[in-house]
């Protein structure tokens, strides 16, 4: 006896991604995740790969690990993959301790969170324009 199959929670054009316990708070993280949010999955990549955050080269392991679940699990076209969420998780938190003056201690809380990076492939006419001057400009006219 085996235990039963597990039922995919997925689309069938979904892919995703998970990181545990990652060393940065949740709030950090957050501010990262939110960066790469409904970006086409290159100039996520791009964006990660240049940015001066610690955490953001561990993301881009992650959203790379999603897009080669997506190509390889699921055959899905990478050219076509958009981040379609990135969730952010409240993992352990480890309690330390820091001497203070007078012979007191102050609590050190140090946070790990959780990362989920699920990618979706969409067709090119799906994908929404970025909104910038050219927009403002056809509805002005």
């Amino acid at each position: 006896m085996s235990k039963p199959k597990h039922i995919r929670t997925l689309a069938d054009t979904e892919a995703q991604a998970i990181a545990r316990n990652l060393r940065v708070s949740p709030r950090k993280l957050n501010v990262v995740a939110a960066m790469i949010r409904n970006q086409p999955a290159d100039k996520a990549i791009a964006a990660l790969t240049f940015s001066r955050r610690r955490i953001a080269q561990q993301v881009r392991k992650t959203l790379e690990s999603a897009v080669a679940n997506a190509e390889n699990n699921h055959q899905l076209d990478v050219d076509q993959l958009v981040v379609k969420t990135a969730e952010v998780g409240k993992s352990i938190v480890m309690k330390r301790f820091h001497a203070r003056g007078r012979g007191r201690s102050s609590r050190i809380e140090k946070f790990f969170s959780h990362l989920k990076i699920v990618v979706a492939e969409r067709a090119a006419d799906e994908v929404p324009a970025p909104k910038g001057r050219a927009d403002a400009e056809q509805k002005a006219a």
